[in-house]
């Protein structure tokens, strides 16, 4: 079983995104692939998939595949019932039509190695035992197990985790995973971290996940930007290796453009006194010698030109490297706030939907003092981004209150995208129209300084080109940049960030991780990130 693309090339009308990217994947493989957002990471799994075909290159496998997507896309009515049945049916299809090969396979002239694959493969699937694995999975990876509930009724992780329950029971050849730990709590995590490392076949994985990266990878195929324009395999595993290797490529490469830059620019600064010589020659003084001077002219345009085209050729085309999150400088208070007065004030927290209890925090007070810092962690379902709704003044309490001062700014990034939804929901914006919509909202609201505005295009975290696409074209990991930046837009005293490393590229978490340790405003992070949470571990914590 294998997967093997060669000089891949994909592009979407108004964009180019891969480029002379070549993959090859065999049993006992697990890919990861990192990159920035928008690089094209999710486009190369489903050209593996098989759902979009290659522009140029081919691409080879040999097996079974199966894609789970960060997004599963589901008719009105099915229920989790329907997802289970679905991916049982082709199970025990795939088994009986190994059963039947068996049966009828010609042990006086057959190949006996073709037969002991056959067995060996029924023994992997054991379609017999399916219902109970897939039971198994959906507990293990805190799913649903209602089989009769709609897929409607769930949030996008607990469809993610269905999806993904019955993937894994599937157990085919190749599996290609989208970002799979998005939505997982580290109980999940680390089941899924043990049924990787025991995959029988192939795998491929997008993840900005760096703790997985060590645990799982046993090489790395980063999608961003190079010096020489094409992708580069990290062949030593785990994090740290990638990290350094990359770094000192990040290193050769600033280095070569500066030299690049200087060679340019000298060239500039010798052209321009080589023509301003030339303008000379030209204009002989009256009398004498005007010949000779128009000779002497001459050699000096040729001479000049032979100096252009040596520089030229001298020269190379290195691409300026990509940029880095430019982190603004937030302020802790505004003049005349106390200082031991707190921002946020939340005490005695209960949060009901119905006869279902959401959240429940009897007697404990969470106080946010300017420039604090406080770390929610917990399994799914435990109530963080409830919690965090409640702190940013989204949820009202059933029980207790949340208070905030007056004119404390408050930047909130959820698991959800609600902010997109609310700006692009009638004609789909550009991003920059409606980062301006946001400003003159939050302006008539009152929740912006206009003294204190953060420019999108200074954050660096989205280029000028995604900038000007709409909103719903842009991928989900250029959304979750967005959303950053609508919650940075008013220079914020409080920062609510709902498992902020989610569809974030791994060199994008670095840089915030460092800007969150650093800024001045108050901080409070939810995540499930395990490389995260120990790079925050001197923080106040709070596991619910």
């Amino acid at each position: 079983m294998h997967v093997i693309a060669q000089d891949l090339e994909f592009g979407y009308p108004a964009r180019p995104v891969l480029s002379g990217v070549n993959v090859r994947v065999s049993q006992g493989d697990r890919l990861a692939l990192v990159g920035e957002n928008g690089s094209g990471k999710t486009t190369l799994l489903r050209l593996l998939a098989g759902e979009l075909s290659p522009q140029n290159g081919t691409i080879r496998h040999q097996g079974s595949i199966s894609y789970v997507a960060q997004e599963l896309t589901f008719d009105g009515d099915e229920t989790i019932g329907d997802l289970v049945g679905q991916s049982l049916s082709s199970l025990r299809a795939a088994a009986t039509q190994l059963s039947e090969a068996a049966e009828g396979f010609d042990h006086e002239h057959g190949n006996l190695a073709e037969l002991t694959g056959i067995l060996a493969k029924l023994e992997l699937l054991q379609a017999w035992d399916a219902d109970r694995r897939v039971d198994e999975a959906l507990t293990r990876l805190g799913a649903h197990r209602d089989l009769s509930r709609p897929l409607r009724a769930l949030s996008v992780g607990e469809r993610f985790r269905v999806r993904l329950a019955c993937v894994l029971v599937e157990r085919r050849d190749i599996l290609l995973l989208d970002e799979p730990t998005n939505h997982l709590d580290e109980k999940a995590i680390n089941y899924l971290t043990d049924v990787m490392l025991g995959w029988h076949g192939a795998i491929i994985v997008v993840t900005h996940d760096r703790m997985l990266l060590d645990d799982v990878a046993t090489a790395i195929l980063d999608l961003d930007p190079s010096m020489d324009g094409t992708p580069k395999l990290y062949g030593q595993p785990g994090y740290l290796s990638y990290r350094f290797a990359k770094n000192e490529d990040w290193r050769r490469w600033n280095q070569r453009y500066k030299a690049e830059r200087k060679r340019a620019l000298q060239l500039e600064h010798r052209l321009d006194r080589s023509y301003e010589g030339l303008s000379d020659e030209w204009r002989p003084p009256k009398g004498s010698q005007k010949h000779r001077r128009g000779t002497r002219a001459r050699i000096h345009v040729k001479a000049a030109d032979r100096l252009v085209e040596k520089l030229k050729a001298e020269a190379v085309e290195i691409p300026p490297p990509p940029p880095v999150l430019n982190f603004p400088d937030l302020p802790a208070m505004n003049p005349g706030w106390d200082p031991a007065a707190p921002v946020i004030d939340a005490r005695n927290i209960k949060v009901t939907d119905g006869e279902d209890t959401l959240l429940d925090l009897p007697g404990q007070r969470l106080t946010l003092a300017p420039a604090s810092r406080l770390l929610i962690t917990g399994a799914n379902g435990t109530g963080k981004s409830t919690l965090m709704r409640v702190l940013a003044g989204q949820a009202a309490p059933s029980r207790g209150y949340r208070t905030a001062l007056e004119d404390a700014r408050v930047g909130v990034v959820t698991q959800e995208s609600e902010i997109l939804a609310d700006l692009a929901q009638d004609d789909n914006p550009t991003c920059f129209d409606a980062y301006g919509r946001l400003a003159l909202k939050l302006l008539a609201e009152q929740r912006l300084d206009p003294e204190n505005v953060v420019p999108v295009a200074f954050l660096g975290l989205l280029s000028e080109e995604v900038l000007d696409r709409p909103v719903r074209e842009i991928s989900v990991g250029q959304r979750k940049r967005f959303e950053l930046a609508c919650a940075l837009l008013a220079a914020p005293h409080v920062l609510l960030l709902d498992e902020p490393t989610n569809h974030l590229s791994i060199d994008l978490v670095d840089d915030l991780t460092e800007a969150l340790k650093k800024t001045s405003a108050a901080v409070v992070v939810a995540t499930h990130d395990r490389r995260m949470r120990d790079d925050l571990s001197d923080w106040q914590h709070l596991e619910l």
